[in-house]
């Protein structure tokens, strides 16, 4: 069953989401205007694709000569080794090369060098394709050997597996572009590596709802087919909340400063609780606590507490990150003294506050603060 959200996906280990082309496109745009020869020269292994109906595959494919590409390899997962609740859908491609013994138990590989057709155009006519000696599985050392061939990663990788897919990434040291839950920002090693610029959101798409295709033959949520229908998808579609990229490539979205009122301005103008009339401070920390991105202080010169989403708008030229509050941290920081944690064992909350006399949770925080010239 398609579900709302990329928890729902892991949770009944539904992986079978596909990208759309619009998406893709707009992404990979970003960090081509930034850097137009960004893939040039480059080889590029899209994993985890299921290549016969990646939007991926046919991208990259079809602007293997605009972009300068040096080869592109895409993989898939073998059907026996999918979850059995998902149905197995034939190919474009078992017509020409197909085996019966092979084509369930062995994932495909698909590569794109030259021109084979003949025709002074290397495009998707060109790809060639055959099985793999395994099923496809990225923790193989087969398709491990072709992450290391690669220069860039760029997939949906298996909503269930994303933790392990990241760090299956970040040991290679390879660049790479993938999908994945914006909730993620909160895991250690994901906050770690953003924190030290090792790895950011991309230009596209976070925090809000992106269109997914499924396999024929998945229910779909009356609430989720509709939003997929007023986006133009009608059919096998469903939407997933919360989604966003995470890259190692650079773009420009992210070096654009944030817009900010001075700290007079926001507790005159703000329409928000804890801004307006003075900012809170934090009673066993020297923070003030920021509830809104907007909210940010232009010129407050201390270390502010915001919310995770901050993160969709940080540029590392504009502020520093120091570290966020943490479930297990015993000295998680919190507003006001003799104030009880609420729902202690909450990944994603941490301390109480006073909002008009009444207690609130906090949601884990930030702590930033402006990045001054040198």
């Amino acid at each position: 069953m398609a579900n709302s959200n990329l928890g729902d996906a892991k949770k009944a280990k539904n992986d079978e989401f596909y990208t759309q082309y619009a998406d893709i496109e707009k992404e990979m745009n970003a960090y081509l205007e930034y850097n137009p020869d960004v893939f040039r020269g480059k080889t590029i292994l899209l994993p985890c694709d299921d290549p016969e109906w990646s939007n991926f595959t046919k991208y990259f494919a079809q602007n293997f000569e605009t972009f300068g590409l040096k080869k592109l390899i895409s993989t898939s997962y073998a059907p026996n080794s999918k979850p059995k609740e998902i149905p197995y859908q034939p190919t474009l491609f078992e017509d020409s090369f197909f085996d019966a013994e092979k084509d369930k138990a062995h994932g495909k590989i698909f590569r794109l060098e030259e021109d084979k057709t003949g025709n002074g155009v290397v495009n998707v006519e060109d790809l060639e394709w055959s099985y793999l000696e395994g099923d496809g599985d990225f923790l193989s050392e087969e398709v491990a050997k072709l992450r290391d061939e690669a220069d860039v990663v760029i997939t949906n990788p298996p909503f269930s597996k994303f933790r392990l897919f990241l760090n299956w990434l970040v040991e290679s040291e390879k660049d790479f572009v993938v999908v994945g839950n914006m909730n993620a920002i909160t895991y250690k090693e994901v906050f770690s590596l953003i924190m030290r610029n090792k790895l950011w959101l991309g230009a596209t798409s976070n925090g809000s709802d992106m269109v997914f295709r499924v396999p024929e033959g998945f229910e779909i949520s009356p609430k989720d087919r509709e939003k997929a229908e007023k986006l133009g998808y009608v059919g096998d579609y469903t939407r997933l909340g919360n989604s966003c990229w995470f890259s190692t490539i650079d773009h420009g979205v992210r070096h654009k400063p944030l817009q900010l009122m001075s700290m007079s301005e926001n507790m005159k103008f703000s329409k928000h609780d804890g801004v307006r009339g003075g900012y809170r401070q934090y009673d066993n920390y020297e923070a003030i606590e920021v509830p809104r991105v907007e909210a940010i202080p232009s010129d407050y010169e201390g270390v502010m507490g915001v919310p995770i989403t901050f993160l969709s708008k940080y540029n590392p030229d504009q502020f520093e990150i120091l570290f966020k509050t943490e479930r297990d941290n015993p000295e998680r920081t919190r507003i006001y003294p003799d104030k009880e944690f609420a729902n202690a064992n909450d990944l994603n909350r941490g301390p109480t506050v006073l909002v008009d006399g009444q207690p609130k949770n906090l949601y884990q925080r930030i702590m930033i603060r402006h990045r001054r010239p040198q």
